[in-house]
């Protein structure tokens, strides 16, 4: 201590605010930093997509909705998903540009996009340039990326197909009520299962029913192309899907592309 006081002594009295202010300025740079530094001070209403992620097949594993089958005649918690982050996002942040996908109606089956300007948009007035479409067509075969016209901008919009039960035009998934359009409705286990598109699919009366891929508009603007593969956990083909197996957790695939593309590839 005695060295201490003697070196403040011998240092001029016009240095010591100087000394004290770099003193103070080296303690509020290690100790007070913003609440939201661990997100890189990003606003939380904005998103910065991952470059990374662009032109390459990125494969989402058992995402995880409603396992309940205790009230299936009612809507689910919607679930929200950022294609640019690659991450689930928490449904707090529903009124911002932090979410691509949103997994909402009946089951969480229900796809739309994140857009601004519609009003009935779980991301509506938040910023979102984001909508949704489908095309009968496998995955590695779709390249051309939509006009914006063919996008769709309101909420739930693509689920059932219309080959299965309770069809709500081209869907991304064939719901078989009683197990009588995709098997002969022997097998109860067979009732009650959803099939995703994602490859095309062989039903009892011997028609085909071909692949569909998923396509969307981001928040900020980018595409994607999605192939829905399966709501079971673990399990990818049709004839491992019954009643029983684990159920919903989605496993897709898509590939993502900048704004102001005009086909969708991979390097």
């Amino acid at each position: 201590m005695k060295k201490i006081k003697t070196l403040i002594k011998e240092i001029p009295q016009i240095l010591l605010p100087l000394l004290f202010l770099a003193v103070l300025l080296t303690a509020c740079s290690s100790d007070d930093k913003p609440a939201d530094s661990e997100n890189g001070g990003e606003n939380p209403g904005t998103e910065v997509p991952d470059n990374v992620l662009f032109y390459k097949v990125v494969h989402v594993k058992n995402y995880q909705g409603s396992t309940s089958d205790d009230n299936p005649t009612a809507p689910s918690a919607t679930l929200y998903y950022s294609l640019e982050e690659n991450k689930a996002v928490d449904g707090s942040y529903k009124k911002t540009k932090k979410w691509d996908l949103a997994f909402g109606g009946l089951y969480a089956s229900f796809l739309s996009g994140n857009n601004s300007s519609n009003t009935q948009n779980n991301g509506a007035l938040a910023g979102g340039k984001g909508g949704i479409t489908i095309v009968e067509k496998p995955f590695s075969e779709v390249v051309d990326i939509p006009a914006d016209s063919q996008f769709k901008t309101g909420i739930d919009l693509i689920g059932t197909d219309d080959a299965g039960s309770f069809g709500n035009g081209t869907g991304w998934y064939l719901y078989d009520f009683g197990g009588e359009v995709v098997t002969d409705g022997t097998n109860p286990q067979k009732a009650h299962v959803a099939y995703a598109l994602g490859e095309s699919l062989k039903i009892a009366n011997g028609k085909v029913i071909p692949a569909r891929t998923v396509i969307l508009k981001t928040a900020n603007g980018n595409y994607a192309k999605i192939k829905m593969i399966s709501v079971y956990k673990d399990v990818y083909t049709s004839a491992e899907w019954f009643k029983d197996t684990p159920h919903m957790y989605y496993t897709f695939d898509y590939v993502m592309v900048p704004a102001g593309s005009t086909k969708f590839s991979i390097k």
